[in-house]
């Protein structure tokens, strides 16, 4: 399993010039959108030649991986992301890893993300992750108010700051549902902008390599990719 550099820059311009159409298509500026390389499952050999491509901003499933992996990446300039489903017994682990995490559902969850980064003493930006597909397999908020109670509640929490919203689109070749439910995201998105105007909110993380275009064109300022750049996980 490996890949070299010139592939993955073949794979990122490649990326690259389907986002500034999606951007283009949808009115928008494409270097308002940040690309996050997601690594789950790779080796450790696919981060060094993403980032010898200039890549900075990485993503990680789960905090265990990600530690062996990026612990001793932490402090040479990389920008890393849980956007997977954090446990609370790794919150601790995540509080000194993790840039940001994606993936809040719970208001405990936060609590324990904010306890262990006091003791650490820094901030740490979170998303609030909302299921907008309504599977049962998926993490996040089922309903808009609980989220909204929630980050008033999180809003509260002096180590965290409230970035934004993610989401995992449906999993299906249907372009219409995937379409509505990053547009729900979006509305939801501007909804909390409108009610909080004192914090930063300025992150709606959605689309994987499967539907970034439809990400985009409904507002995305950050996608998550992984098989268009690394190529299958399978391979």
């Amino acid at each position: 399993m490996n890949i070299n550099l010139e592939v993955f820059t073949d794979n990122l311009r490649s990326a690259r010039k389907r986002m500034a159409e999606a951007a283009r298509q949808a009115g928008r500026d494409a270097e308002d959108i940040r690309l996050l390389a997601v690594t789950k499952t790779l080796p450790s050999s696919y981060i060094d030649v993403a980032r010898a491509a200039g890549l900075t901003l990485f993503g990680e499933n789960r905090v265990q991986e990600a530690q062996s992996k990026y612990q001793s990446l932490v402090s040479s300039g990389i920008e890393l992301h849980l956007i997977g489903h954090l446990q609370r017994n790794k919150a601790k682990i995540a509080a000194s890893l993790f840039h940001c995490v994606q993936s809040i559902d719970k208001l405990q969850t936060a609590e324990a993300l904010n306890r262990y980064c006091s003791e650490l003493g820094r901030k740490m930006d979170i998303l609030l992750e909302f299921n907008t597909s309504e599977e049962d397999t998926k993490f996040g908020f089922v309903e808009e108010k609980r989220l909204e109670e929630t980050c008033e509640k999180i809003t509260k929490l002096d180590h965290l700051c409230v970035r934004g919203l993610m989401t995992i689109g449906p999993f299906t070749t249907d372009r219409d549902r995937i379409r509505r439910a990053f547009a729900r995201l979006q509305k939801m998105y501007q909804g909390l902008q409108d009610r909080y105007p004192e914090l930063s909110l300025d992150t709606l993380s959605m689309g994987m390599s499967s539907d970034f275009e439809v990400a985009i064109e409904e507002g995305a300022n950050l996608i998550r990719l992984g098989t268009v750049l690394f190529g299958s996980r399978h391979g």
